[in-house]
């Protein structure tokens, strides 16, 4: 006889021998109590988390300097967020079509987004963005297969694109609206970088 996951009643005979609650109240509590992650799965599941410095430093969990580059100096999530070195996290990308654009002081004092960066937020598809540990800047998170890094000035602001060979700190802080999944960014990278 198989049990509800949450309340530990017995299971009816006729629902599925895969079904894990008795029913749909039990099935959204167990959802709904579940904690939520402050990154999309799709970065917490890639082996590739540093610490950072208070200067932007990636650092080993041993608090020796990381690199963007060097594999053996990243770790798991769940190693990353528990370690003590440094102020903070990254994510380092590699290639693999996860990217950032990191839009450099686009926030005021009061959260308003600059009107070039709102026109960038708005032309997405909804994904994930965090602020960045200066609270002035927005990292928006996606998939693409841009390879590299570009560094471009668009309507007054500056835009970084990356997905090669460097690591971006990590605060958490979801902009508003942002989802915790990673959408794929390519027409927009191609439409902003001219390809």
């Amino acid at each position: 006889m198989n049990f509800c996951a949450r309340c530990h009643s017995s299971l009816s005979p006729l629902v599925r021998s895969d079904s894990l609650y008795c029913g749909t109240r039990c099935r959204v509590a167990a959802h709904r109590s579940r904690p939520r992650l402050p990154f999309p799965v799709d970065l917490i599941a890639a082996p590739r988390w540093v610490r950072r410095n208070v200067d932007k430093v990636p650092l080993r969990l041993n608090g020796r300097n990381a690199s963007s580059t060097d594999s053996s100096s990243w770790s798991d999530y769940e190693s990353a967020a528990a370690g003590n070195a440094g102020v903070g996290l990254g994510f380092v990308v590699n290639g693999d079509g996860i990217v950032c654009v990191d839009l450099d002081h686009c926030l005021d004092e009061s959260a308003t987004v600059a009107g070039w960066a709102q026109t960038i937020v708005d032309s997405i598809p909804r994904t994930f963005v965090e602020v960045s540990p200066s609270g002035d800047g927005l990292h928006v998170w996606g998939r693409s297969d841009f390879v590299g890094g570009r560094r471009i000035q668009v309507d007054g602001g500056m835009v970084e694109v990356y997905a090669t060979g460097r690591y971006l700190t990590m605060t958490g802080k979801k902009f508003s609206g942002s989802s915790n999944r990673l959408a794929d960014l390519s027409r927009f990278i191609d439409s902003i970088l001219g390809g």
